[in-house]
């Protein structure tokens, strides 16, 4: 399965012919248009929000539908309008209209005389509307949000599969750091060793004074234990390879993985920090930086996943 990001955009339009018969005024050649876009960006959950046109709200709850049997994730939006075209923008409002425009606002000043005359942008934009609410958007509405919908989704799995080679080639790089690691381990524990010895010495130095053995005893048992501790790194390199494992395989198997995989990349960090914490040398301390480095570049692009 390819492996999808959370952003894309995508629109798309539609007309569906010349102005409805009804509309004496109208120009010739003017025509009603349907456009409608997509975007989408990263969040935790599928957020859909809508800005539809007033004759297009009715279909909010199908676009809805329909949009959530393909994206699982990310904040998506969803604009959509109906604007005239043609040789001219402006659609001249019927006589019909107008005359029951004038009519209404008799009633209106009847009741509330301080109601303020209706404007030209008013009565161009109520005429509009009445012209897009003779059409039967439902179809079109559909096809048009089938298409743009497909688009973004396009859009979302090639984002998604740069996205993917960009994990695979840091994944490359956090093996290739852990390889140097490794060799290093020894060096440290030959260091701590000495350590080791020379605090033992000093302890043993304490039993000819005041000391007694069983104390000298203790603080070699201390000792011990904090060297044990100390020079234990093979075992986050151990667990760092596992987690980079499983990243490969969920990348490569593709599918709903941006949880699972920001999961594994905080558990790479806590191996990463970790390892620095530990380090008794500055070249493994490098090593931990430069980890922690593509680490984090990782879990910006895993944010981004679906």
């Amino acid at each position: 399965m390819p492996v999808y990001s959370m952003t894309g955009y995508a629109s798309a339009q539609h007309s569906p012919g010349a102005a409805p018969a009804g509309n004496e005024g109208s120009k010739p050649g003017a025509a009603m248009r349907l456009g409608l876009e997509i975007r989408s960006v990263n969040s935790r959950f599928l957020d859909l929000s809508f800005r539809l046109s007033e004759e297009l709200r009715a279909h909010e709850p199908a676009l809805r539908e329909l949009i959530a049997a393909r994206v699982k994730r990310g904040k998506v939006e969803v604009r959509a309008g109906i604007e005239g075209t043609g040789a001219e923008t402006v659609r001249e409002p019927s006589v019909r209209m107008l005359q029951r425009l004038e009519s209404v606002q008799d009633t209106v000043r009847t009741w509330l005389p301080d109601a303020a005359a209706l404007s030209v942008a008013e009565i161009l934009r109520l005429a509009s509307a009445d012209d897009g609410g003779s059409v039967d958007w439902d179809q079109p509405l559909q096809q048009l949000a089938s298409q743009a919908l497909g688009e973004l989704v396009a859009a979302r799995e090639r984002e998604g599969a740069r996205l993917a080679q960009m994990l695979l080639g840091h994944l490359q790089q956090l093996r290739a750091l852990a390889q140097q690691a490794r060799p290093l381990i020894p060096q440290l524990v030959e260091q701590q060793r000495q350590r080791f010895l020379e605090r033992w010495k000093e302890a043993m130095a304490l039993t000819e004074g005041a000391a007694t053995p069983e104390a000298a005893q203790d603080r070699a048992l201390t000792e011990a234990t904090a060297f044990a501790i100390r020079i234990d790194v093979a075992e986050e390199l151990t667990r760092l390879a596992a987690h980079l494992d499983e990243i490969e395989r969920l990348v490569n198997k593709g599918g709903e993985i941006g949880k699972r995989l920001d999961f594994l990349i905080q558990e790479l960090h806590r191996e990463a920090n970790t390892l620095g914490s530990k380090s008794a040398a500055l070249e493994l301390t490098r090593i931990s930086v430069d980890m922690k480095v593509l680490i984090e570049q990782m879990r910006e692009q895993v944010q981004n996943l679906e």
